[in-house]
């Protein structure tokens, strides 16, 4: 009805400012409306019990490749919505496109295709933009990356892009460390890009230099990157404790052992840890062979890794799963795994004045997960969208 709003009741409403037991939302044209105490319901309400369910705002995931047999380098409206709507079905209601290392007019199609896809009604998972994971990284760190088209930076290339998609580009991820990197670390921080340390060689103080130069972000923190040690902090070292650089994490036990994930929230402000999913095309998906950037994948146990070699390709987590983990192995309270994967992702794209927590005038951008941190409900801006049956 045109009138209808949706009011949840008896919530444990995660907020900025703490959780309000037994609250209420209420939902109406696409936004919220109200959190607090539960309003007199309206004749045309559509009351719904939360039952005690946590209710949280929908995660923000910025390093996602792929999902459910699609990957964002297919470049087609039927591969985004396969993959929105497998991650959105999972609690990601906004999703930055993430591409793979590839030849220039193949990144160039994406985008196009990226772009097109943005510019009609998305009916899952919203994409808020493209990270762009490569080409500009370096060889020596480059993981399940295709080493035949790691290029140097291009700043044409970006200009380009930047000028035929505006807005498009979030994230530019690239080894700091190489030749013509810091300028155009600056040219893109100038243009509103979050600019990410990936699959890099860097030294401690390299890292810092660039992040004078806007470096703000880390891709996918210890992996693919120098590892700290006591005397050569390297890149890892630099993003634990440079304030200015936001940090992702793979929460998936895989990538990074869940002590070393503690040591990030505990080096980190509380503003500047994202957790992320670097989920590929196998994601929801049986054990088998796949692909990646070109790049043969097997994956076992849930696990992916290249055919070739024993580099980790990417992952088959989910957010919620991402939540569960950060929970129940990291010893993340719920608010501050909630914080980690909407709040600062929205910080961090400049979407917090839209989306990214439970607040009146946001986005309604709202998951209702119960005590056993399983998905229950899901709304994208409003709409309400069906948790993912596989």
């Amino acid at each position: 009805m045109m009138n209808e709003k949706t009011v949840i009741v008896n919530a444990k409403i995660v907020t900025e400012q703490g959780v309000i037991e037994g609250g209420a939302l209420v939902l109406s044209g696409g936004k919220i409306e109200s959190v607090g105490p539960a309003p007199a319901p309206g004749s045309t309400d559509h009351v719904i019990d939360a039952q005690g369910a946590w209710a949280l705002p929908g995660f923000i995931d910025v390093h996602v490749h792929g999902g459910y047999g699609a990957d964002w380098m297919d470049g087609n409206a039927e591969a985004f919505d396969t993959i929105t709507r497998f991650h959105g079905g999972h609690g990601t209601t906004s999703i930055v496109a993430t591409t793979m290392t590839a030849p220039k007019d193949h990144l160039s199609r994406v985008l196009a295709a990226v772009h097109e896809y943005r510019s009609q009604p998305m009916p899952y998972a919203q994409v808020v933009g493209v990270h762009l994971e490569g080409p500009f990284i370096n060889v020596k760190y480059k993981g399940a990356q295709n080493p035949a088209y790691i290029v140097p930076p291009q700043p044409d290339w970006l200009k380009e892009w930047t000028a035929a998609f505006p807005g498009l580009i979030r994230q530019l991820s690239l080894a700091p460390e190489t030749e013509g990197a810091l300028g155009l670390i600056a040219w893109a921080r100038e243009q509103g890009i979050n600019v990410a340390a990936a699959h890099t060689d860097a030294t401690y103080d390299q890292i810092v230099t660039a992040a004078d130069a806007g470096l703000n972000q880390a891709v996918h923190t210890f992996n693919a990157m120098t590892p700290l040690h006591h005397r050569n902090p390297g890149t890892a070292g630099a993003v634990m404790t440079d304030d200015r650089i936001a940090a992702e994490v793979i929460a998936d036990g895989h990538h990074v052992h869940p002590a070393c994930i503690r040591l990030l929230t505990r080096s980190k402000p509380a503003d500047k840890l994202i957790v992320i999913t670097d989920a590929m095309s196998a994601a929801g998906l049986d054990d088998g062979d796949y692909e990646l950037g070109g790049l043969a994948v097997v994956v076992k146990g849930g696990v992916a890794r290249l055919r070739d070699g024993d580099s980790l390709a990417g992952s088959t987590l989910t957010m919620i799963g991402a939540l569960r983990f950060a929970v129940e192995r990291v010893g993340m309270t719920v608010p501050q795994a909630s914080r980690c994967m909407s709040g600062n992702p929205a910080r961090q794209l400049g979407l917090f004045g839209v989306t990214g927590s439970l607040e009146a005038g946001k986005q309604a951008d709202v998951l209702l997960v119960g005590s056993d941190l399983k998905l229950q409900r899901i709304w994208v801006q409003g709409r309400e969208i069906e948790p993912f049956r596989e």
